[in-house]
């Protein structure tokens, strides 16, 4: 994990925490995207199967970083709640992380 990701939390949802950063995009510095991850309170980013990362899909640019954080912060809350198709916080809940 990045140290770039290693912020404090922007929420605590269903008793976890979502770390975002968003950021201009390599191609056009007037577009942003994010990248974030969701934990366990107090878990340490760095070690591996700690955090469930995420970011921005394919071409997926914002118009401002506020755009893209409220994009982050949605998707986040759909990995906790168990609805994102993909991503889910189950492999740290079963691990104990």
């Amino acid at each position: 994990m990045s140290d770039q990701l290693t912020t404090a939390p922007q929420e605590l949802y269903e008793g976890f925490e979502i770390h975002v950063v968003p950021s201009p995009t390599r191609a056009n510095s007037t577009r942003y995207t994010y990248t974030g991850y969701v934990c366990h309170p107090g878990a340490d980013p760095q070690l591996p199967g700690h955090v469930v990362p995420f970011h921005a899909d394919g071409d997926d640019t914002f118009h401002s970083p506020e755009e893209a954080m409220e994009e982050a912060m949605h998707v986040a809350r759909s990995i906790v709640d168990g609805t994102h198709p993909d991503l889910s916080v189950l492999s740290i809940v079963t691990h104990g992380y």
